[in-house]
């Protein structure tokens, strides 16, 4: 599917709307989610599932921030999940395994907020924080490339 054709379709699902987003609102989000990587980090070894679940908010708030750029948010009840597809749209499927990382994380930080017994491991807690690093940083990059007066600062 074409970026446009994707948009379109997005749009008249209600799943996203055009947004003007200022270079201050990109990176707000930005600056916010490099924060919320250092405090998943500080919380690995005081309870995984928080970590998890901040290393998770990092990335959406990072991709919140790559959608604003193009001049879209998402809208109405899959947000999460729009964001997600925005991205993988626009970044295509050279980075299908950092976006599928995301997307899994999405899912298990739902349960893990909704549901009574799922636990997350030490070891996807500092995973989901590596993939979660990877994936800001590459947002942060194309931000970047994207960003030729230099107006971003983080």
């Amino acid at each position: 599917m074409t970026f446009d054709k994707f948009v379109s379709e997005y749009l008249s699902r209600g799943l996203m709307q055009k947004q003007k987003g200022s270079a201050a609102d990109v990176e707000k989000l930005l600056v916010r989610s490099t924060k919320d990587l250092k405090t998943a980090k500080a919380n690995l070894k005081i309870d995984e599932g928080i970590a998890y679940s901040v290393a998770y908010l990092a990335m959406l708030r990072a991709g919140r921030a790559f959608m604003l750029l193009k001049g879209f948010r998402p809208s109405d009840g899959y947000q999460h999940k729009t964001v997600v597809e925005f991205v993988h749209q626009v970044l295509g499927d050279e980075y299908g395994t950092i976006i599928g990382h995301f997307d899994r994380m999405r899912r298990k930080r739902n349960l893990f907020t909704y549901e009574i017994d799922i636990s997350v491991s030490f070891k996807e807690a500092e995973n989901a924080l590596h993939s979660a690093e990877t994936f800001v940083n590459l947002i942060m990059e194309h931000v970047k490339r994207e960003d030729p007066q230099g107006r971003f600062k983080f």
